[in-house]
């Protein structure tokens, strides 16, 4: 960032503030909190292009070992019923066993704000488990359960499942005829291909963990926050799409899985606030040995409908650490804590970003 854009944001902020205090009567300043970003974990596959899906055939294929997820969100763009399939692939000479660790998943629904936050509160509730076991190159299908993998038409289709597995398998998601079978139609497949915005792909190091860097003190930083998924503060991840070998980046970190560590000196307010958009999801928290599944929002389906659009200024304000809470901004209200506590959190599907984590004294 160069000293000029710099006191254009400056200008831009002053502005807000002036025009804020006498239209809203209430605008107050908040400052980035500095944090520790580390990737770690397994291999992330995502499968979300085709989204809209208008012809039978492989939406993503890639061969994975150890641990794993995948995360898929597709709709069916026919005037038929269509089923999805996820289809598991022995590699090797001998036995592999596929032992899902978690889930998520919404039955098929054309309201995306509702298939984003079901699917998201089922993988944060963490209270799923299966297993696959795999002969010597043998394929299996996996659908945990069979009514959720039919769709009918301009219906969507959002999951997510970790796994580990002891050998590498391939992994093959598809739509395919509702009367067909799945292991037959696969043998004769095409790959189908992308749309424009690329979202899909294989992607390193599936887990994040944002730590901040000094013990917030609420009466020394005032009102501060967090950003998730600008592309500034917090990078978008990037991968392969292993169908033709080209680089993708995953627009939003869709399937990323966040840990957030906080430690505070007061007892301190933890809110999310949407900034780019419509936003339905949940999170986990952890504190002091008790833990829970917080919905954002909890009183509605979605909120970010209200936040009034940003100008350039004020984003590039807000990347250099600087950001306004207006009467105008909309907050979903994640619980009061001090000393340490964590949130697990993970993009949700169908939301957008950025959000910010915002911290304020309790008071």
């Amino acid at each position: 960032m160069n000293f000029i854009k710099k006191i254009f944001a400056a200008f831009a902020l002053l502005s807000m503030l002036m025009s804020s205090a006498s239209a809203e009567k209430t605008s107050t300043v908040m400052h980035k909190l500095e944090v520790y970003s580390q990737d770690s974990g397994g291999t992330l596959i995502f499968s979300d292009s085709p989204e809209y899906v208008r012809r039978n055939g492989i939406l993503y294929t890639d061969t994975v070992s150890g641990e794993a997820r995948i995360l898929f969100y597709h709709l069916n763009d026919t005037s038929v019923s269509k089923r999805f399939a996820i289809i598991f692939e022995n590699t090797v000479k001998g036995k592999t066993v596929v032992k899902i660790t978690r889930g998520g998943l919404s039955a098929p629904n054309k309201n995306y704000h509702s298939v984003g936050k079901i699917t998201q509160t089922m993988y944060m509730e963490d209270d799923f488990n299966d297993q696959i076991k795999l002969g010597s190159y043998e394929r299996k299908l996996y659908q945990p359960y069979d009514n959720y993998f039919l769709l009918k038409p301009g219906q969507l289709i959002h999951g997510v499942c970790d796994f580990v597995s002891n050998n590498p398998v391939k992994v093959f998601l598809m739509m395919y005829p509702e009367n067909a079978d799945p292991l037959k139609f696969l043998n004769h497949a095409e790959i189908l291909p992308k749309d424009e915005y690329k979202l899909r792909g294989t992607f390193k190091q599936m887990n994040r963990t944002l730590t901040l860097k000094k013990t917030y003190d609420g009466e020394r930083d005032g009102l501060g926050y967090i950003l998730i998924g600008d592309n500034i503060n917090d990078r978008f991840k990037h991968g392969i799409d292993a169908t033709d070998g080209s680089e993708v980046i995953n627009y939003g970190n869709y399937g990323i899985n966040y840990t957030l560590n906080f430690r505070t000196k007061f007892l301190t307010r933890f809110c999310l606030s949407p900034l780019g958009g419509n936003y339905a999801g949940a999170l986990r928290y952890k504190y002091y040995g008790d833990s829970g599944v917080i919905q954002t929002p909890d009183k509605r389906l979605y909120f970010g409908d209200r936040t009034p659009p940003e100008n350039p200024y004020v984003a590039l304000a807000r990347s250099e650490g600087i950001s306004l809470m207006t009467n105008g901004t909309e907050l979903s209200e994640l619980g009061n804590y001090r000393g340490y506590v964590s949130f697990e959190y993970s993009p949700p599907g169908a939301s957008n970003l950025p959000v910010n984590i915002v911290l304020m004294p309790s008071n």
